[in-house]
C-alpha cells in the first residue's frame, strides 16, 4: 500500500479518535464534524491507492464516494447523505446556539455510531487491502 495511503487511514482513525474525545467533553457539534472528516479521509484513502494521485480538495462525501467508485450498502448510503449536510452546519453554523441544540448528546452518540459502521464498511475495500 502506498505512503500516502497508509497517512490518510491514520488520519482518518485518528480523527475518529479525536470524535470519540469530543464526546466524552461534551463537545457534540465537534464530534459530528470531526466523524464526517473521519469518513471523507478514508475515501481519500481509496482514491489515493486507485489513482496513485492526491485526492481533490473536496469535503462532499457524495462526490468522494463517487470517485472512490463505491456503492455503499442503502444504511450507509443514507448516512453518508446525511452526515455530509451536516458537516456544512457544524462547519460554518450561522446561529452558534442553534446548531449545538441541534446535535445534542444522543445525536452525536448516534452519528458516532454510524460512523464507526461506514468505516467498516469502508476498511473492507479490497484497494485498502494490499
Amino acid at each position: 500500500m502506498k505512503k500516502e495511503t497508509l497517512n490518510w487511514i491514520a488520519s482518518s482513525e485518528y480523527d475518529l479518535n479525536t470524535a470519540e474525545h469530543m464526546l466524552k467533553s461534551g463537545r457534540y457539534l465537534y464530534v459530528i464534524f470531526v466523524c464526517h472528516l473521519s469518513i471523507e479521509k478514508l475515501l481519500k484513502a481509496i482514491i489515493s491507492e486507485d489513482t496513485g494521485k492526491l485526492p481533490p480538495k473536496a469535503h462532499d462525501l457524495i462526490y468522494l464516494a463517487s470517485l472512490a467508485k463505491l456503492q455503499p450498502p442503502e444504511s450507509n448510503l443514507d448516512f453518508i447523505g446525511k452526515i455530509n449536510s451536516a458537516s456544512v452546519v457544524t462547519r460554518y453554523p450561522e446561529d452558534l446556539s442553534m446548531a449545538v441544540s441541534a446535535y445534542p448528546k444522543e445525536i452525536a452518540e448516534d452519528y458516532l455510531a454510524r460512523t464507526k459502521e461506514a468505516l467498516s464498511w469502508l476498511k473492507q475495500d479490497t484497494r485498502l487491502k494490499k
